[in-house]
């Protein structure tokens, strides 16, 4: 799944977790793709079932590419 990083950013600062976001943004520019960027996202524990479950609950609105 890809998501925009900057809406990640975003939703991670929306819920307060301001460090989180600052990691994301310091290492992923445009797309994130979970596949590829697993690794990297599980070191700054987020990981793909964590992303999935904002996803559900509309977090990320429509930024979601197959």
């Amino acid at each position: 799944m890809k998501l925009d990083t900057q809406e990640l950013v975003r939703v991670l600062r929306t819920e307060g977790d301001n460090d989180t976001a600052d990691r994301v943004e310091g290492r992923f520019s445009g797309q994130i793709d979970t596949d590829r960027d697993g690794d990297a996202l599980a070191e700054m524990g987020l990981d793909r079932t964590q992303l999935m479950s904002k996803l559900a609950g509309g977090s990320f609105g429509t930024t979601l590419s197959p």
